[in-house]
């Protein structure tokens, strides 16, 4: 490793090397050995001419003699002196012999004179001016702090901010590593080159590597940096000024253009909305309707409020180009006619009642589609209601041969789906009326709900009176059943249909046996029931009267009925109305036998003290009277078997 002093020596001569040479380029000349290729004058006097500015006169260009040397160094220092530039102890023969301190003395002079003493900041001298315009220029990189033109910029970061803060859009400061001291100084080292012009006076090396860099050879380089960024300052600062003048001149032009371009887009927009308006129509629905004047308020909302803000925005723009045309001194401005202010006015008053004559439009259509649709709502009910009234009429009024009721009947039943889709209309129509927010018709009294109601109980008339009617065509086959037997039967058989379905299931069957007197253990109820049924899962009308014909012979005689009744009473000589519904009897069984069952006066158990008790055994009694008849029916020559329920 070189002696520090030798290594400052080096630094010098080479960026001093550099910097004669970027001099002399303009006189394609070279310097390649400063201490050899200025011994004999000839260099130094071209070096002092293009710095001066001005010829040294003649002298010898090819000296070969020690004397012709001699007299072209002295030129050169004349004429150093002459510049008023002070040199202490440097004489001709130090640079004809190659003194290399003197020499880089010499040339440190030369550029403190030609390079850096017009460097000022706030009449400070040359370096301490350099110093701080390094210092203000990065003052904002809290990385970087320059002190001095040695160690302060070993990592580069201080060139990299000096570029950064002067062209950032050739480097980016924040996104360095700042740890990559030799990146750094090679990035700004490179950019300075190439994008700025500055000559690469220094190497990466001649600063990174060496623990203190010498002072002279980075003043020098920096200078070239102040030089290079204060001309283009200058050239910066001029072209604001320019800009600035150019942009007060033309300041209230972009005024009047960005009035006009505004003013004619508003007065377009308002006429665009003006003929919407009157080009919009009607589709006759609540929800077109309503959408309109959704689409009314939110205009109001939304563009009308924007409207205002720019009219109010032009006017109070028409007003600063006035001002500033005349704070200019600048001709008066006046709009084309078909911008001015008062055409807008027009305008926007002829807008305003299109806007009133549209909402009125508007909600007088909505109040006649609100209307409609009432009217149509209650013309279909009250047609549906109608038609409901006429077919339970015709249901209710049936009369004569039991075939021809049926067949009637099931007319009256095919002509029920149709009402279905007829009801549907009216539930769309209702529908509608519920989206316009219809809540009251004066043309009707009837609601969906009171129609599909009704609808109801029209189809279950219709079913019932088809079971009915089909049921009957059963039972008038059953020649063994007297008229009373059979309307108990079928009474007991509706009773326990609970679903409609002129069928019962297992569990009801079971019921209406029970309450019919027959009571079976399970096993012999399932079986009972499928054989009656026909292995399938519920029993029909007709399968039940058969079954009931069957069993009538043993199930239906006067004394069984009697032992039924003693059964349902526990052996007591009376029974409660609870007995009888214990018994799972219908309650319009129960209803008819309290009536008709004379009250007990005997005594009584304690439970049964407070409740009412009727006497089933003189009832029976009665019942059991066959009178002069014997038993007999005189019509039909059979026993006359008294009924189940107790011989209504």
């Amino acid at each position: 490793m070189l002696p520090v002093e030798k290594q400052w020596i080096n630094v010098q001569q080479k960026t001093f090397t550099k910097w004669i040479n970027n001099k002399l380029k303009v006189r394609n000349i070279t310097v390649e050995d400063l201490v050899h290729d200025l011994s004999d004058g000839v260099i130094l006097i071209h070096l002092l001419e293009i710095l001066g500015g001005e010829s040294l006169g003649r002298y010898a260009s090819k000296p070969k003699l020690r004397v012709q040397k001699f007299e072209n160094v002295n030129k050169s220092l004349d004429f150093i002196k002459g510049r008023g530039i002070q040199m202490t102890n440097i004489g001709a023969e130090d640079v004809v012999d190659g003194n290399r301190k003197i020499i880089l003395g010499l040339i440190w002079t030369l550029i403190l004179r030609f390079t850096i003493s017009d460097i000022n900041q706030e009449g400070l001298s040359a370096k301490e001016g350099l110093l701080l315009w390094c210092q203000r220029k990065t003052a904002c990189y809290p990385e970087v702090e320059i002190k001095d033109f040695s160690t302060s910029w070993n990592d580069g970061l201080a060139f990299c901010a000096l570029l950064d803060i002067h062209r950032p859009d050739l480097i980016d400061f924040d996104s360095l590593d700042k740890n990559d001291h030799r990146g750094n100084m090679k990035l700004a080292f490179d950019i300075a080159t190439n994008e700025i012009g500055i000559p690469d006076l220094l190497d990466v090396e001649d600063v990174c590597d060496v623990a203190k860099p010498d002072e002279r050879s980075l003043m020098t380089y920096i200078a070239y940096w102040f030089h290079a960024f204060s001309q283009l300052e200058k050239v910066e600062n001029a072209g604001r000024r320019v800009e600035k003048f150019i942009t007060n001149m033309q300041g209230a032009w972009e005024m009047q253009s960005s009035y006009e371009r505004r003013m004619r887009e508003l007065l377009r927009q308002i006429a665009e909305q003006r003929a919407q308006w009157r080009e919009s129509s009607f589709e006759g629905t609540y929800a077109d309707a309503k959408e309109q004047l959704n689409q009314l308020s939110q205009y109001k909302r939304d563009k009308k409020r924007k409207w205002v803000a720019e009219k109010s925005d032009l006017a109070a723009l028409l007003g600063n180009i006035k001002t500033k045309l005349s704070t200019y001194r600048l001709r008066a401005y006046e709009p084309p006619p078909e911008l001015r202010p008062e055409v807008l006015d027009r305008e926007w008053e002829g807008l305003t009642k299109d806007e009133q004559e549209r909402s009125q439009l508007i909600n007088e259509t909505i109040r006649d589609i609100k209307n409609a649709l009432r009217r149509s709502f209650a013309d279909k009910a009250n047609d549906f209601a109608l038609t409901l009234k006429t077919l339970s009429m015709a249901i209710s009024g049936l009369e004569g041969d039991v075939e021809d009721q049926l067949a009637h009947v099931q007319r009256l039943n095919d002509n029920l789906p149709p009402l279905d889709a007829f009801l549907e209309t009216i539930a769309e129509l209702d529908k509608q009326c519920a989206e316009a927010n219809i809540e009251e018709n004066d043309y009707t009294t009837y609601t969906l709900d009171d129609l599909s109601y009704e609808l109801g109980l029209v189809k279950a008339s219709v079913a019932k009176k088809l079971a009915f009617l089909e049921n009957q065509m059963v039972a008038r086959n059953m020649t063994n059943l007297t008229p009373i037997q059979l309307e108990e039967f079928e009474s007991v058989f509706r009773h326990f249909d609970r679903d409609g379905s002129n069928t019962l299931h297992e569990i009801e069957f079971s019921a209406a046996l029970a309450s019919l007197g027959l009571v079976y253990d399970e096993d012999e109820m399932h079986e009972v029931f499928l054989q009656t049924s026909g292995g399938k899962s519920s029993v029909t009308f007709e399968q039940f009267i058969r079954f009931m014909v069957s069993v009538t012979e043993d199930q239906n005689t006067a004394e069984q009925v009697f032992q039924s009744f003693r059964e349902v009473a526990d052996g007591k000589p009376y029974v409660t109305e609870l007995d009888l519904r214990h018994s799972l009897i219908p309650d319009d069984l129960i209803e008819n036998l309290i009536q008709t069952m004379p009250r007990h006066e005997g005594p009584d158990l304690l439970e049964d003290r407070d409740v009412p008790k009727y006497d089933y055994i003189t009832f029976m009694e009665r019942m059991m009277d066959t009178g002069n008849n014997n038993g007999q029916d005189q019509s039909s020559g059979h026993q006359k078997q008294p009924s189940i329920n107790g011989g209504h």
